[in-house]
């Protein structure tokens, strides 16, 4: 079967991060790990639902490491590895911090798709750590049932600039960098309902490195941070609330989307995650409507940045995002508030 012919999502279950474990059952798994006294010099880890563990190495800096990696989300190799790896990185970008280099992390079924075909996966993840300035250094591989790829990325940042997502405050704008409905579009694509003008727009977005998450680091009207992956907006953002004691109001008609969603949505191009993620969290939600719950519990691959700004630096955090390009997300999405009955207000 040539590189060319291959179709690599009929060869797993799940896609991207909508294959991650549903919020729910994660905290079954995790419940019992606050159990484990914390070592020392380690600053950010499992008493945290965070984006990466974070460790001071002394001069005022810490080490940020994480690791990520799912099944196949589009069908070309190449394209996968590009979208599992800026996948990876972000998390280092959500921290507030500079990535420093990676290692790969490859399951591969060699028994149905070739070693060649791999090697272009492993291709692509190499051309995003390049543009993220980056080497990958290595890595691990196995033969498993189902194609699997991501990296092991290690960053730095000084540690005054390190972004949890529990350190929001009340009176806070939210803003974040990429349009939701990825998974729809995604999951449009396997319906084979996805229009012409509608393809590779997802493809794009997923591969985009989060660069602005470092500059972001370097700002103090910054409370926190988190990028917006398998459970959504709203399950990543209920995450940020609860960790930090407070509630939040989104405005729907500021929150940036992909075109066309409401006719996927009609066509029931919705990922199975979107259910699993609105069963683990909905009792935490206002009462909305089916549309706007399908795209705020949409799964994100390699989504955008969730920032928790002051009022104060909103300008600031305004000039960053031009100056990365990011004009069409220059509008918070809505604000966090004294905590209250209803976690996520949605108007």
């Amino acid at each position: 079967m040539s590189a060319e012919s291959i179709r690599l999502t009929q060869f797993s279950h799940g896609a991207g991060c909508g294959c991650k474990i549903a919020p729910e059952t994660l905290d079954k798994i995790l419940h019992n790990l606050e159990q484990f006294p914390a070592a020392d010099g380690l600053l950010v880890g499992n008493n945290s639902r965070d984006d990466a563990a974070v460790f001071n190495i002394g001069n005022e800096t810490a080490l940020i490491a994480t690791t990520d990696f799912f099944m196949p989300i589009v069908d070309n190799p190449f394209d996968f590895g590009r979208i599992a790896a800026a996948n990876a990185i972000s998390d280092v970008y959500a921290m507030g911090g500079r990535p420093l280099m990676a290692i790969a992390i490859l399951g591969w079924p060699l028994n149905k798709l070739s070693p060649e075909t791999a090697g272009q996966v492993i291709a692509g993840g190499r051309y995003v750590c390049a543009e993220a300035g980056i080497p990958l250094a290595g890595g691990h591989s196995i033969d498993c049932p189902e194609p699997i790829f991501g990296l092991a990325v290690n960053g730095l940042a000084p540690i005054v600039n390190i972004k949890r997502n529990d350190t929001a405050q009340s009176g806070d704008y939210l803003f974040i960098t990429k349009p939701l409905g990825v998974g729809i579009l995604t999951t449009a694509e396997k319906k084979g309902i996805l229009g012409d003008g509608d393809t590779g727009i997802a493809a794009a977005s997923m591969m985009k490195l989060n660069h602005i998450g470092e500059r972001l680091g370097n700002l103090r009207g910054v409370t926190a941070m988190t990028d917006i992956t398998g459970f959504g907006l709203l399950g990543h953002l209920k995450e940020m609330c609860e960790g930090s004691g407070v509630s939040a109001e989104i405005t729907m008609r500021d929150v940036p989307i992909f075109e066309n969603l409401d006719f996927y949505i009609e066509n029931k191009a919705i990922p199975g995650g979107t259910e699993r993620n609105w069963a683990s969290y909905g009792t935490s939600v206002s009462e909305i409507d089916e549309r706007t719950r399908t795209i705020l519990a949409d799964p994100q691959t390699s989504g955008g940045l969730l920032a928790a700004v002051r009022p104060d630096a909103a300008d600031e955090v305004i000039q960053a995002f031009e100056q990365f390009g990011l004009e069409k997300f220059c509008k918070p999405i809505g604000r966090l508030t004294e905590s209250n009955t209803t976690l996520i207000n949605v108007i």
